[in-house]
């Protein structure tokens, strides 16, 4: 059978599960057989880290071998989690589609907890994201946060054999992996709102190449394509990078797009918030962007010489 896309995904069973729903969404589309739709997998520089992702480079690192890849042309077009795409893209790159986004929220995973309000002092959250780490601390400065990486699967276990006694995981990712039941609570996003971009696919094509574009074009869903515009426009307003504990979580409802910020020190200290709304017109995803930059800009201003002073200019 003729191919008609190749497609470019990291190796772990949840880059896989994405990529795969991708490439199901292409055949129905196209009317082709999935296998017209064969998937690459790659090994990312993120995929070998050992650390906290913010201390060795930022999100970049989960797209480069993909993205190289894609400019090289072994693959057409790569699958990402939209919260691992970096908020600009690499010349020649393109953010071709936004699929049908999962649940925004996050899952609280515990075994002996029903959710961070009932973990006892002392006790020990795991995780690898600095955006968990400064909203559990703000919350509950009495907790420890530590490190805690690795695939799905195996942070489910450490929490299983006692090693932690919580972490948190995003829901889209227990649903794509059949693994929601491990869940024990869905975290409250007004008190802690998840990462610009969660629960969200992006697909990424060679800037031109009309071909893949217009096979990708009816992918994309126009509300999410605007909410994750919103959201991302927030992390670039505040240079946001994996060093930075930033949220955002947008909604549209009533023909209007709401979005919620909120940015943190690492030790959850200090926090800032904006939240605020926009109609949407004729260009949706311009007016998203506005407002995420504006509310960004809000922060930055309100923070004033507190952020210039943990952070520097060029972000946190």
């Amino acid at each position: 059978m003729a191919v008609m896309l190749r497609l470019g995904s990291r190796g772990s069973p949840l880059a896989l599960a994405q990529t795969r729903q991708v490439a199901a969404m292409l055949a129905q589309n196209s009317g082709a057989e999935i296998d017209a739709f064969p998937i690459e997998t790659f090994m990312t520089s993120g995929d070998r880290l050992s650390g906290r992702l913010q201390d060795q480079g930022g999100k970049g690192l989960f797209t480069k071998e993909l993205d190289e890849a894609l400019l090289d042309g072994r693959i057409d077009c790569a699958i990402h989690s939209m919260k691992d795409l970096p908020t600009r893209m690499p010349p020649g790159i393109v953010l071709a589609a936004v699929p049908a986004r999962e649940d925004q929220r996050d899952a609280f995973i515990a075994t002996r907890a029903k959710d961070l309000s009932e973990l006892p002092a002392g006790a020990t959250v795991g995780t690898a994201s600095l955006r968990r780490q400064a909203q559990t601390l703000h919350l509950r400065p009495d907790l420890k946060v530590e490190l805690l990486r690795g695939r799905v699967e195996t942070r489910l276990a450490k929490i299983e054999s006692g090693a932690f006694d919580a972490t948190y995981l995003a829901l889209a990712g227990l649903r794509r992996l059949g693994l929601e039941q491990h869940a024990t609570a869905i975290v409250d996003p007004a008190a802690m709102p998840p990462a610009p971009g969660q629960g969200a696919l992006a697909i990424t094509a060679r800037a031109g190449d009309e071909k893949t574009l217009n096979l990708l074009a009816p992918l994309n869903i126009a509300e999410h394509a605007t909410t994750t515009t919103a959201e991302r426009a927030f992390l670039e307003a505040l240079d946001g990078s994996c060093r930075t504990p930033i949220a955002a979580l947008a909604g549209i409802a009533g023909g209007r797009l709401t979005l919620l910020g909120e940015v943190l020190t690492p030790d959850g200290k200090h926090r800032w918030r904006r939240e605020d709304s926009v109609a949407l017109g004729q260009d949706a995803c311009a007016a998203a962007r506005a407002l995420g930059l504006k509310l960004g800009a809000d922060i930055r201003a309100e923070a004033g010489p507190l952020y210039t002073a943990h952070f520097g200019d060029k972000g946190w």
